[in-house]
């Protein structure tokens, strides 16, 4: 770990649980604080590496960064599973008042970054408590459940399937599942559809490792909407997607808060950017790494967004 950096373990507590993280900021303090949330399913302070570049060229720039464990993995307690969309906004803002509370880091430029999943918590904890900007990365504009359907349809493509009629029969099968959860229908029986269907390969990506407490998580906030949220912002909001997303519909993601934007009755504080990088992927990489201007791209609007920026940046490099 390079000397100009001191990044240490921290701990802080979100409701009733101990969320444990990682706490980076530049030698000589920091322009700008930015809170990682981690995106779908056990992610930990690292996002499974993929917050890893992002951490080090923020730091680079200037910027202090919290990563931290998701409740239930890790070492944070707690079970994510068992979590509402509330209790994981909850989580992102105690960390958000924790990077805010350091001393080597101004409070009035501290802001919130949520990969996928997680930047739907970043935009519900931005809507409950305005950070001074808000960053979704990946983060679709539609429910979980319109997401989802949209990834089993690229899924069953990609399995190489001619047939028209079978595409159409795994998201048949896709449709009766999430009409199952919305009648509350147990695992069991959800099985059981399942198997009647044959289990079909381009099913897997979403059922593949479905198990009773899965089920339930899925069934629970399968109908989120994040625009609501997106209304209700206090600050600014930059939206990045990779053009080639398979997971996330994304001209369909910036259609809707396109138009949440020019709601005439939004915050003044609350404009919308949005980044499309041509080729990448959901992690925004081309070739397993992240797109060609991606770090600076993100480092300078975070500059640009931050009530004082300070003289310490390099993110123009």
């Amino acid at each position: 770990m390079p000397s100009g950096w001191d990044v240490r373990e921290v701990r802080f507590g979100a409701e009733d649980v101990s969320l444990a993280g990682s706490l980076g900021v530049p030698g000589e303090g920091a322009a700008a604080g930015v809170v990682l949330i981690g995106g779908s399913g056990p992610s930990d302070r690292d996002n499974d590496g993929y917050f890893r570049p992002i951490r080090r060229y923020l730091l680079e720039a200037g910027i202090a960064v919290l990563g931290y464990d998701k409740r239930g993995v890790g070492r944070s307690s707690g079970r994510w599973r068992a979590a509402s969309m509330d209790d994981l906004a909850s989580d992102a803002l105690a960390a958000l008042d924790f990077l805010r509370a350091q001393p080597e880091v101004p409070d009035e430029a501290v802001g919130l970054f949520g990969h996928s999943e997680g930047g739907w918590v970043a935009l519900r904890a931005a809507a409950r408590d305005a950070p001074s900007w808000v960053i979704t990365n990946s983060c679709p504009g539609v429910t979980p459940a319109e997401q989802e359907r949209y990834a089993v349809a690229n899924a069953v493509k990609a399995s190489g399937s001619q047939s028209q009629r079978d595409n159409a029969d795994v998201l048949a099968l896709y449709d009766r599942l999430v009409e199952a959860g919305r009648r509350g229908v147990d695992f069991a029986e959800a099985t059981r559809l399942v198997a009647r269907a044959g289990h079909p390969p381009g099913l897997a990506a979403y059922w593949g490792d479905v198990d009773a407490d899965g089920w339930e998580f899925l069934k629970r906030k399968q109908d989120h909407d994040p625009l609501p949220d997106a209304r209700r912002l206090r600050c600014p909001h930059l939206a990045i997607f990779g053009g080639s997303d398979v997971l996330v519909p994304v001209a369909d993601s910036i259609r809707l808060f396109s138009a949440v934007a020019c709601d005439g009755d939004r915050d003044q504080r609350a404009t919308l950017t949005v980044e499309v990088f041509p080729g990448a992927d959901h992690r925004v990489q081309r070739g397993g790494v992240l797109a060609p201007g991606y770090l600076r791209t993100l480092a300078q609007w975070i500059h640009a967004a931050a009530p004082d920026r300070g003289s310490r940046s390099n993110a123009s490099r």
